[in-house]
């Protein structure tokens, strides 16, 4: 056993190739807090190509491999063998990829959605308890310093019991069919073997719910969804509009589109509670703006020395110096590091209530997808998704 602390983490990596931003934003979160080493991976479908990338990684040879089976058969084996393993593929490879890590007994961040049906995702937190490794899904955005803030203002009621909140992730990156023009990601991503018909409540609407649940601690009950497309042709749904009803009957909405002309990022939530009301803008994550019942507005800064612990951990230089999107990833990968370590290491775990997602939030992902869709072809009947009752949930985690 290495002496704790001796060493970096071992990653490796499926996916994540040439276009492949998402790859390149979990290698830069990776490093920036110097706790991980890329030292393995398949990082495309063709052998030549992935190998090439991971030479310019700085991947050994002997570790750049061509088929995810081989890796986790050939890791699990080595006394050096990678800690964790990220599944940045396209959604309809997560299933398979991640079980088979999780069944060697390898920890893994999988993308979301973390698969494309509910019985699958709650396999993968089955096989993940049994094996007693990590299941990590990279809902970064509430690693943000500011959302921390957010989440620890709420659950200390300072903004009173929550009477509604607001969340929109309405993107206007495919507003126009890129897919007919050979954009990688959209080509996938709005085809629906791929990226299953509600593509848009997997891609975005799964960020938007997380980001909800994770700064009020409030779960979905129920909910009404409508599911259109609004770029002619289209074979998946682009625009997605929910209604919510939150523990507590507290009511909520959630809009995701990545047919928003004109938006950049476009993830924004609010939460209106019975003294006072927060702002968060994704494009502007430096900032947390709170209002008062009288509507005297204050804007926190990240970096100011009164914001909660929560917040302040994850801020890395002084007042006035903004932080971004990679620093949040990077959060995300910094508390899984501790948990990571404390494992491998055997020291005592980190004791956090606001720390990474693991696969039980990507199991609620899963299934608010499903409850979307199966409400829409209802013509937005209220539905009740079985994994949002707390026993189902535990059930799954068993």
């Amino acid at each position: 056993m290495s002496a704790p602390n001796s060493r970096r983490l071992i990653a490796g990596m499926v996916g994540g190739g040439a276009g492949a931003d998402v790859g390149k934003s979990h290698r830069y979160a990776m490093r920036l807090d110097d706790q991980y080493e890329l030292q393995a991976g398949v990082f495309g479908r063709d052998a030549l190509a992935s190998r090439d990338i991971a030479a310019g990684l700085g991947v050994p040879q002997e570790r750049s491999y061509t088929d995810y089976r081989e890796m986790a058969s050939a890791e699990a084996a080595r006394e050096d063998g990678v800690d964790v393993v990220t599944v940045a593929t396209p959604n309809d490879s997560h299933f398979e990829i991640a079980r088979t890590f999780l069944e060697a007994g390898i920890s893994v961040v999988c993308e979301k959605p973390l698969t494309q049906d509910s019985e699958t995702a709650a396999e993968l937190v089955r096989i993940a308890t049994a094996n007693d490794v990590v299941l990590a899904v990279p809902h970064c955005y509430p690693s943000y310093a500011m959302v921390r803030q957010a989440a620890r203002m709420v659950r200390n009621g300072e903004l009173g019991a929550v009477r509604f909140v607001d969340v929109e992730h309405a993107s206007g990156w495919a507003a126009t069919p890129l897919e007919e023009l050979g954009h990688k990601q959209a080509k996938w991503r709005t085809n629906p073997d791929i990226a299953g018909f509600p593509s848009v409540v997997g891609d975005l609407g799964t960020h938007a719910l997380h980001l909800l649940r994770a700064i009020t601690g409030l779960e979905a009950e129920r909910l009404s969804g409508r599911l259109q497309t609004l770029v002619p042709g289209r074979r998946v749904f682009d625009h997605a509009t929910v209604e919510l009803e939150l523990t507590g009957s507290v009511p909520a909405r959630v809009w995701a589109s990545m047919a928003a002309t004109g938006h950049n990022h476009g993830l924004r939530i609010r939460v209106y509670g019975e003294k006072g009301s927060l702002e968060w803008r994704h494009e502007d994550p430096h900032h947390l703006k709170v209002q008062d019942l009288a509507g005297a507005t204050t804007v926190l800064s990240q970096g100011l020395s009164t914001l909660h612990h929560d917040a302040s951990r994850l801020t890395r230089v002084g007042l006035g110096h903004p932080e971004g999107f990679l620093e949040a990833f990077a959060n995300f990968y910094s508390d899984l590091a501790e948990v990571l370590r404390a494992r491998r290491d055997g020291t005592a775990m980190p004791e956090r209530e606001l720390s990474f997602p693991t696969g039980i939030d990507g199991l609620i992902g899963v299934q608010f997808v499903e409850a979307v869709a199966a409400s829409h072809y209802d013509d937005s009947a209220w539905k009740v998704p079985a994994s949002f009752a707390p026993s189902r949930v535990e059930k799954a985690a068993v």
